[in-house]
């Protein structure tokens, strides 16, 4: 069909390559191609998951953390958590991390998957599943310069986080 090569010479000089093959020898004669685009000169972009846990205490108020100076987003209030490494699951992920920057212990049996974030940053792009857990042992004390606050669901909003995190607010607010 001409308005396809037509379209398809556009889509080539927007760097765009097909990759596939025809389903019918002569799709000229009416048949039907099957394709797949992919676009040459463009780096794949970054894709980051992080997981993170609304730690929330008897009284109901759940703990955020104080992005410290000299990290990306310093001064930003966030749900602890962190990088899920390669060999990781997100729980295992959150377990790790709990340990390292707040020195307590969590078991896997005590996340309860909530719900999850998604949000295109200028480099890369995050996903972040979120958990809630009410039972650790240990004091939440922090290890890596971050301040700490326990907030009522209410008042999450009163805090300035990180973009990936505003939208995980509402979620809370209607659990607690």
């Amino acid at each position: 069909m001409p308005a396809n090569r037509r379209s398809i010479r556009v889509q080539e000089k927007l760097g765009f390559i097909f990759v596939g093959q025809s389903e019918d020898p002569a799709p000229a004669r009416g048949g039907s191609q099957r394709v797949e685009l992919r676009q040459l000169n463009r780096p794949a972009r970054r894709r980051l998951l992080v997981s993170a846990v609304a730690l929330v205490d008897v009284d109901g108020r759940v703990l955020l953390a104080r992005r410290p100076a000299g990290k990306p987003m310093a001064g930003l209030w966030e749900f602890p958590g962190g990088k899920v490494q390669e060999d990781e699951t997100p729980e295992a992920a959150l377990i790790r991390e709990l340990k390292e920057e707040l020195a307590i212990d969590v078991a896997e049996s005590c996340l309860a998957p909530l719900t999850f974030a998604s949000h295109r940053y200028p480099d890369f792009d995050l996903l972040m599943p979120l958990y809630v857990c009410r039972r650790w042992n240990g004091q939440p004390t922090p290890q890596e310069g971050q301040e700490l606050t326990w907030v009522r669901a209410a008042r999450l909003g009163d805090y300035p986080m990180p973009p990936a995190d505003k939208p995980l607010i509402a979620m809370l607010q209607d659990l607690l």
